[in-house]
């Protein structure tokens, strides 16, 4: 046998892993670890989220009333939702809610914002704090001690109104003023965080925008107009859609301060929800409007994510 044959034969071969750890094990291993850190996550969304919701789906197709054995009914909770005068009714208060709530909230949010945002005001982060610190508190709470403020006999507000010859009377009785008022307490519970956001907007424009539109003439308003606001359209159209599907979610308040009345003036979505599946018992009617609901939901979140993925493109390109 000659070396070069003898050269073939003895080839090098490398020792094999400790232990038998192949790199198909370590990935298995890796995989096995990563399923056990979501493994509690999982079984939790799925026994208190999927579930509920599959079964609201289904009872949504039903009769139920929490008493019997439910009856499939098909769509005809779907069709009552657009047909029934009550629906309808919470539906135009819903829409209502949503026109008066959002463009107040964020008008305030972003003035506020452009006003803490400037360098020379003193005392800003004091501001800051105590602006957003209703946001903090709960709603019901808030919506507790607004009803005493709003009282017409031993509320504050109407006892300094009347120190300037204005009497407010009773507006939450009133048909129409208690949605405007539901709408106020939810406003000044909310514009604050809309006004961190608008803050951390405003706080990633350069400076050197500002500088530019300065040195070529502009004042405020134009600097603003050129400058702030469009720079600020990404976070104005996220702020739009938090607020919208807020408005949409609407309950605390109202069911502490107004109960839905008075003539169902504020009854809204979230209202009639409650009231047909905790008070009539009609679980099955309940279930379809909680989908409509979570289909407006989906709907508007579907909006917010095509707009910025096209935002997005616009500005990679």
């Amino acid at each position: 046998m000659t070396t070069q044959q003898l050269g073939r034969r003895r080839r090098y071969r490398p020792p094999g892993q400790l232990g038998g750890r192949t790199p198909l094990n370590g990935t298995f291993r890796r995989r096995a670890t990563v399923v056990g850190f979501l493994a509690p996550a999982i079984i939790i969304l799925g026994a208190f989220v999927l579930w509920p919701m599959l079964s609201a789906l289904r009872l949504s197709f039903t009769d139920a009333s929490g008493f019997g054995d439910p009856s499939w009914v098909g769509f005809a909770n779907y069709v009552r939702v657009f047909t029934d005068p009550d629906v309808v009714r919470s539906i135009g208060n819903t829409a209502l809610y949503s026109v008066l709530f959002t463009p107040v909230a964020i008008a305030v949010a972003l003035v506020l914002a452009l006003a803490l945002n400037h360098p020379a005001l003193p005392f800003r982060g004091f501001f800051r704090s105590a602006l957003f610190l209703p946001f903090i508190v709960s709603l019901a709470v808030a919506a507790f001690a607004w009803s005493y403020l709003l009282d017409p006999q031993i509320g504050l507000l109407n006892h300094w109104l009347q120190v300037g010859g204005i009497r407010l009377g009773n507006v939450l009785q009133d048909p129409t003023l208690a949605m405007p008022t539901v709408v106020l307490v939810a406003v000044w519970k909310n514009f604050g965080f809309y006004m961190v956001i608008f803050l951390a907007g405003l706080q990633e424009i350069p400076t050197s925008l500002y500088e530019a539109a300065q040195l070529d003439g502009a004042n405020g308003r134009q600097r603003f107009a050129n400058v702030t606001f469009p720079m600020l359209s990404n976070t104005m159209a996220f702020v739009v859609i938090v607020a919208l599907i807020a408005a949409l979610q609407a309950f605390d308040q109202i069911y502490v301060l107004t109960g839905g009345g008075p003539y169902r003036s504020t009854e809204t979505i979230v209202m009639q929800i409650y009231q047909s599946g905790f008070k009539d018992l009609d679980l099955g009617f309940a279930s379809a409007l909680a989908y409509v609901l979570l289909i407006a939901t989906l709907l508007l979140s579907l909006v917010q994510f095509l707009f910025f993925g096209k935002r997005g493109e616009d500005t990679a390109s």
